[in-house]
């Protein structure tokens, strides 16, 4: 029976989580730093609606951190009762960057409180802006440790075997593994640019169905930009993510560009099919470019999946988790550019209806990416749990009531995002930023320059 299969249901209700909390992880990560810039800007030009946006963007961040704790501890509870025998090997080497994390994330949350209740209590508001680098600080730290964890599963090193234990653990050698940079960066350029890519769509879509006001031209401006620049960085970890994969994970590289056979001058391919033969069919081909992309040659030599074993190949459907993950991205970095183009020119519209309505899509668009790039990652590791050392079925448990937890963790998920997007609605619906502004800020006026 499907619900009696207990490896299946521990990585579904594992794919639930992690696909649930991820939401709320990446916002809490990318947002600190666009309320940093945000104030910063309204304190040096003295503009209100800067100032504006950083206040409103924190009574946001608060409720998504809120849930966010709620779906951390949910996904620390299911290591243990989901992967009793994982945890039992690698318990002791992951144990410190875990709890790095959780110290990470008090750190930050210490000083999101400070900054939450000490608005308009400084005579100089540099004061308050200072405390929002403990908490961009906080919040980045928190995903570099977190993150680290997973570098590990993939590029376990820093310990020696002794049966099925690892000993003569060094935990910092197995933090600062060989896939901890390129994932680092990865995660952290990819979560900015989601955040800002998500207050963008904020802004588009209400200029789309409301009159556009000065505020939200200078929300959408800041975040655009901000979506441009993050975007093009996560363009560069991502290169360097690939290159990685071609030198320490090839089976990975392999399956996600249906790459079989180890040539030179190796085809990337877009989207297609597979025949019964395993032979591509209908797809996009750019002569050259897997080799280039994954050792900066257009000649280089490429490995094939062929030189895996097949019980050690993931499952080939990852190249479309691939494939979207990186048109989106593509789209990201085209339609910002095209904002600003249009911005910097001065004769055409940017408010423009419809660029209003390609950019009201980069949020969601941005959010659908954070999930392609993890299932990605985490199913082309597959089969393994600890990449050489244990796969998933021998790292589960053998409880035959994961189906009803992941019944019940499901309710929990939808009365927990129901609660949230009702209480923003609430938030913010009750209180449009017209309204707050000209009682916070009475001598501004609609008709100031943006």
């Amino acid at each position: 029976m499907f619900f009696e299969d207990s490896v299946l249901m521990s990585r579904l209700l594992t794919f639930l989580t992690l696909g649930f909390h991820v939401i709320f992880a990446t916002v809490g990560v990318g947002i600190p730093i666009m309320i940093s810039i945000a104030e910063g800007i309204g304190i040096k030009k003295k503009d209100p609606h800067y100032t504006l946006l950083a206040r409103r963007w924190t009574r946001g961040l608060t409720i998504t951190v809120a849930v966010g704790v709620v779906t951390g501890t949910a996904i620390g509870l299911q290591l243990s009762l989901l992967w009793p025998s994982f945890m039992k090997v690698a318990g002791n080497v992951i144990s410190l960057p875990l709890f790095m994390e959780v110290f990470a994330f008090f750190f930050e949350a210490i000083f999101l409180g400070a900054y939450l209740y000490t608005w308009d209590r400084f005579k100089n508001p540099i004061y308050h802006w200072l405390l929002s680098i403990p908490v961009v600080i906080g919040s980045t730290l928190s995903a570099f440790f977190i993150t680290t964890v997973n570098a590990f599963m993939n590029a376990p090193q820093g310990f020696e075997t002794e049966g099925d234990k690892l000993i003569a653990v060094d935990p910092f050698a197995a933090m600062f593994n060989p896939a901890t940079p390129t994932k680092v960066a990865h995660v952290i350029s990819s979560s900015y640019l989601t955040s800002a890519a998500i207050l963008a769509t904020i802004a588009a879509f209400i200029m789309l169905v409301r009159k556009s006001t000065i505020y939200h031209k200078k929300a959408l401006k800041l975040t655009v930009a901000a979506t441009f620049i993050f975007a093009v960085a996560t363009a560069v970890a991502g290169d360097s993510s690939a290159k990685y994969l071609a030198e320490y994970q090839p089976e990975k590289l392999a399956a996600g560009e249906w790459h079989f056979e180890t040539e030179k001058n190796a085809d990337l391919i877009i989207f297609g099919t597979l025949n019964e033969n395993n032979e591509v069919e209908n797809a996009i081909r750019i002569p050259g470019a897997l080799s280039f992309l994954a050792h900066g040659d257009f000649n280089a030599l490429v490995e094939g999946l062929n030189e895996t074993p097949e019980d050690e190949r993931p499952p080939l459907w990852i190249h479309y988790m691939f494939d979207f993950m990186v048109m989106i991205g593509f789209y990201l970095v085209g339609i910002s550019f095209l904002f600003l183009i249009f911005w910097k020119m001065k004769r055409w519209n940017e408010y423009n209806r419809w660029l209003l309505t390609g950019l009201a899509a980069v949020g969601p668009l941005a959010m659908l990416a954070i999930e392609f790039g993890w299932i990605f990652a985490e199913v082309g590791r597959q089969p393994w749990i600890l990449r050489g050392f244990m796969t998933v079925a021998e790292g589960a448990t053998t409880s035959p009531h994961v189906g009803l937890m992941f019944l019940l963790f499901l309710g929990l998920y939808i009365v927990l995002g129901t609660g949230c997007l009702v209480v923003l609605r609430k938030i913010f619906k009750n209180n449009p930023a017209e309204l707050e502004l000209e009682s916070r800020y009475p001598h501004v006026k609609e008709s100031d320059k943006e």
